[in-house]
Order: structure tokens, then C-alpha cells, then sequence
């Protein structure tokens, strides 16, 4: 199998939306995106180790193609969102698994990892998130997330996101081109806007204590990556250096020249998961 060949499956009655590539008899890994992204956020990554994986990255309830939740307050939380992963995986049919897992993507894995999860991950890559993360950067991302804007022109959504997604570091002309197509959504009256539901930000007024997870970061069994941007203004870097002493599974790389997160595009942060997941 090439990829990505796009799916969906439907599990705990919400229809989830999500990618595959390489040959389903390869070792599995699972990508999951960040709070206001998508699964195709890793095309690149996923492309570049397709030949070795059988590779899913879905879209989380809420976001891209996958349906919105009709009970937001209750089911834009970690989780639930680690129930739904957990339902996933087992309609797939994937007993053990690595993950990457990129901000949320991140959060969910340590929630699920510690939890129905446990001892199924046999490696687990953190993007740029972990069991504590800063409050002034999830204020700076509700201000924008919870807000959708409206645009014109496909070519105003892709010049926003330029603007918004600074701190993801390099990306080629083509890339953020593809960021665009695959986050933008036609609204009733002809505008564009973001792809997803402006209500997953309930996560952060429902479920204050989310990103709260030192309890469960101790009982993560598992080898752990975390890879912190080294200008990120969510994970500090304090939080960072504490991450490891508090469970001696994880090794924390920094990753030059980007924020909050790696956009795990370019040879160097694709050698990091690389070498980690093969090590």
C-alpha cells in the first residue's frame, strides 16, 4: 500500500475521519495532531517512514473530517478523547502499537498511555508537550482557536496561517499550501474559515485540570521521546528538565530554531523519531 489513502470509521456512534499509509503487515504506529490541526499535519513524517510502519493518523472528533461532537462540553476532554482513541486502535484491530503524538496529540497519549492504554504503547514520541504545560500559551491559543476567522479568499486562510504558525519553523511554499487545503471550510455564505469546531476550546473551560497529568505521567510504562522546541512558550523549560526525573522512561531533545511545536518536516526532526522508534 502507498499512502495516504483516506478512511473512516464510525466508534462510540461519532464518525472519525483519519489517513493511512505503508503495508498494514509492518509494526503500527499511531500520529495524532494538535488542538487545532489535522492528521495530514504529517504527511511528511508519515510519508518518510511509510516504507517501515503501517501508519494511521486520524482526525480528532471535532476537527478536519471527522464529525463534531454533539455534547462538546462533555467529550472535548482528554478523556474522552482517550476512550475514542482506545476505541480506535481496537476497530482497526491493533493490539500494540508506538505513537507520535504532537501537542494534544501528546497530551492524549500520556492520558490513554497511563490509563485504557496502558502497556499497549511500546514507544512514545512527545511533540512538544507534557504533563504540565504553560498557562500564558494556552491563553494565546484559545485566542485564536476559539475564534475561527473568516476569510474571503483561500489565499487570506493560507497568509493567516503563515502568521499564526510562526513558531512551527521551516516550511516550504508547497507545505503551507497543503496546511491550507486541508484546513480550510467553506462557510454558508461562500467565506473561508478553520476547519474545525470552535467549541473544543470548552476543553479548557470544562476541564480546567487537563493538562494536569503528573499523577499520570508516573505510571507511563513505556520508553518516551519528548522533543521541545527550543523557543516554545508552552512547554518551559523548566517542565521539560523536570519531565524525566519524575519518570526515567523519557529523554527530552530540544529541537533548534522552532517553538511550539516541531512541524516534524525536515530531515533532521524526521531522524529524531526515526531513530528513536528504530532504536
Amino acid at each position: 500500500m502507498s499512502g495516504p489513502l483516506s478512511k473512516y470509521l464510525t466508534i462510540l456512534d461519532r464518525e472519525i475521519h483519519y489517513v493511512e499509509w505503508g503495508d498494514p503487515s509492518k509494526p503500527k504506529l499511531v500520529m495524532w495532531h494538535g488542538l487545532a490541526r489535522t492528521g495530514r499535519d504529517f504527511d511528511d513524517l508519515a510519508q518518510a517512514l511509510s516504507q517501515d510502519w503501517n501508519i494511521v493518523a486520524p482526525d480528532t472528533i471535532g476537527r478536519g473530517l471527522s464529525q463534531w461532537s454533539p455534547k462538546p462540553e462533555a467529550e472535548y476532554c482528554y478523556d474522552f478523547y482517550a476512550t475514542l482513541a482506545t476505541a480506535f486502535v481496537d476497530a482497526l484491530g491493533w493490539r500494540t502499537f508506538d505513537w507520535v503524538g504532537t501537542s494534544m496529540g501528546g497530551g492524549i497519549a500520556i492520558r490513554a498511555a497511563a490509563g485504557p492504554l496502558s502497556g499497549r504503547i511500546g514507544k512514545l514520541v512527545l511533540n512538544d508537550i507534557g504533563p504540565e504545560i504553560n498557562p500564558a500559551a494556552v491563553e494565546r491559543i484559545r485566542s485564536y482557536a476559539g475564534k475561527p476567522p473568516r476569510f474571503e479568499r483561500v489565499s487570506e486562510l493560507e497568509a493567516y496561517l503563515r502568521q499564526i504558525y510562526i513558531p512551527y519553523g521551516w516550511l516550504s511554499d508547497a507545505q503551507w499550501r497543503r496546511m491550507t487545503e486541508t484546513s480550510a471550510r467553506r462557510l454558508p455564505d461562500g467565506g473561508i474559515t478553520t476547519h474545525y469546531d470552535p467549541n473544543m476550546v470548552m476543553q479548557f473551560v470544562h476541564h480546567p485540570d487537563d493538562n494536569l497529568q503528573w499523577a499520570q505521567w508516573a505510571d507511563i510504562d513505556c520508553p518516551m521521546l519528548c522533543l521541545r522546541g527550543e523557543k516554545s512558550d508552552l512547554l518551559l523549560p523548566d517542565i521539560a528538565a523536570k519531565m524525566p526525573k519524575e519518570n526515567p522512561r523519557c529523554r527530552v531533545v530540544e529541537v533548534k530554531g522552532c517553538g511550539h511545536a516541531p512541524a516534524l518536516n525536515v530531515p533532521e526532526q524526521i531522524g529524531l523519531v526515526r531513530d528513536f522508534l528504530f532504536g
